[in-house]
């Protein structure tokens, strides 16, 4: 009987060992995000597409599920990024939420050739991180009646930008009142934007924009 009894016990474990993984869904051995699709996530051939390009970029992601968050916000066919990629390193994001694979295929071409670039070249050193204010904001245009494109997760607000020596250029504090090469550093990351973005908004737009970078995707050209 005790033979018996030790013969279930180990085809119970067998059993819970083989219908279990190991590793938490979206992890690889180290405990970090796989830029790949939950398999219990059905995407569209175009989301996948996306997806397959943000392969490419070399950037960590973590793709999240399609949520309508209602009063006219949604999260459809957006990622969680958590590490971009560079020429010769990989850099860190700060406080960056959902964001759709558009924006963040926009956001890693940029964050690589307009920032980072422009950091070596311009300021002798390579791009540590950037800082946002975040990306998806369920809330209207800025004394309007019109959803912002927070609500959709297609924005990113960009406020500053810390490099590996050290050195923290903020638009805030930097677009005005930084060195030569700070103010000409943002203006080249702007003009960057420009071209990724449909609409990119800056302190010389109004105010309101004078401590960040909004960046927009879409159809626009919007760049000031």
């Amino acid at each position: 009987m005790a033979v018996m009894v030790r013969i279930a016990l180990l085809i119970a474990a067998s059993a819970v060992l083989g219908g279990c993984s190991l590793l938490p869904a979206g992890s690889d051995r180290s405990g970090a995000p796989r830029s790949t699709q939950s398999a219990s996530m059905p995407v569209s051939g175009t989301a996948r597409q996306c997806l397959a390009q943000l392969d490419r970029t070399g950037s960590r992601y973590i793709p999240l599920p399609d949520r309508t968050l209602g009063q006219g916000c949604t999260n459809f066919n957006t990622v969680r990024l958590s590490e971009l990629r560079g020429d010769r390193a990989s850099f860190a994001l700060a406080n960056l939420g959902p964001v759709t694979c558009p924006t963040a295929n926009a956001f890693a071409g940029w964050a690589r050739y307009g920032v980072d670039r422009a950091a070596r070249q311009i300021l002798g050193s390579p791009l540590l991180r950037i800082e946002t204010m975040g990306s998806y904001a369920c809330r209207n245009v800025a004394r309007s009646d019109r959803r912002s494109a927070h609500s959709r997760a297609e924005a990113i607000d960009v406020a500053a930008f810390v490099l590996a020596d050290g050195r923290t250029v903020s638009v805030l504090d930097d677009w005005n009142a930084g060195t030569a090469e700070e103010r000409e550093f943002l203006r080249v990351v702007r003009g960057s934007a420009c071209k990724r973005f449909g609409t990119v908004l800056s302190p010389d737009y109004n105010a309101d924009h004078r401590d960040h970078f909004h960046l927009e995707v879409g159809n626009g050209a919007f760049c000031r």
